[in-house]
């Protein structure tokens, strides 16, 4: 079901004078719209995150695999679901069916967020254990990286009519955006572009080579969250507009994946791998 993904007000919009002086009038403003959403997998609770209505099917699904829930199981089926209908529910309860031969499902404690409750060492050591390194690739163009950005502002709808929200994008390495969704959170515009990919039924992965030609673009920084989300899908680049972290980029270069940050005009960060060949004739 469509739902909306902005929500036109009436605002008080302020002009401050170069002399201190100020004139108010009534305007039309477009805010994005956030409403909690819990997903289920196979009727057990697992996560409740606050999200922007769209794609909820793609989140459902895309949340449950990058954090390794699904394990090998096939995703049957996606629904709204809840003890009465959806629309009750005001359709913000998604169960995720699947053919039964994952691991039982575990709830996560408390509301999903961007710190997603890592604390260091111990967790990526748990992440390695559970990922393999990826598929080695070659390089992309370092000027292809430069570009993303701007190419997948071009297309951040929400984005131009709200001035708020992020963007997850999938791009190959001419720079092209193969896919593109948007959240009030950075996590959940992620998992919504890998949930469209696991819903196609395209075989993703360290090892894959659905994702080996491709690269993730975040409007914000590269959190762990964000290169485990990037790594668990077999992205060989994860292009960010802002920092990461320092366990971030420990990971990256775990993960053998390319992590750049910064990502804005001609100048960007390149962390891991921790070095980089200059390009030929530069």
């Amino acid at each position: 079901m469509a739902r909306a993904r902005s929500e036109r007000l009436i605002v008080n919009r302020v002009t401050v004078g170069s002399e201190g002086s100020a004139t108010v009038r009534r305007a039309p403003d477009d805010l994005i719209v956030e409403e909690p959403m819990s997903i289920k997998l196979d009727d057990t609770l697992v996560a409740t995150t606050m999200r922007t209505p769209g794609h909820d099917y793609e989140l459902a699904a895309g949340f449950c695999f990058t954090e390794g829930m699904l394990d090998g199981a096939v995703v049957r089926g996606v629904r709204y679901c809840a003890d009465g209908s959806a629309l009750a529910s005001h359709f913000n309860i998604v169960t995720v069916d699947t053919d039964g031969h994952g691991p039982p499902p575990t709830a996560r404690l408390g509301n999903v967020s961007s710190s997603c409750g890592w604390c260091g060492n111990e967790q990526l050591d748990a992440l390695t254990d559970r990922l393999d390194p990826l598929r080695p690739t070659e390089a992309f163009d370092l000027d292809v990286l430069a570009r993303v950005p701007d190419a997948v502002a071009a297309e951040q709808r929400l984005f131009a009519s709200t001035g708020s929200g992020h963007a997850a994008a999938v791009f190959d390495r001419g720079g092209r955006i193969a896919r593109l969704r948007e959240d009030v959170g950075r996590h959940n515009a992620v998992d919504k572009v890998v949930g469209s990919m696991v819903l196609e039924g395209l075989d993703l992965g360290p090892r894959s080579q659905s994702t080996a030609d491709l690269g993730l673009f975040v409007s914000g920084r590269a959190s762990i969250e964000m290169v485990q989300k990037a790594w668990a899908a077999g992205f060989a680049a994860l292009v960010a507009v802002s920092a990461p972290t320092a366990l971030a980029v420990d990971a990256g270069r775990r993960a053998g994946l390319l992590l750049a940050g910064f990502v804005r005009g001609d100048q960007f960060n390149v962390y891991a791998p921790e070095r980089l060949r200059a390009p030929e004739g530069s």
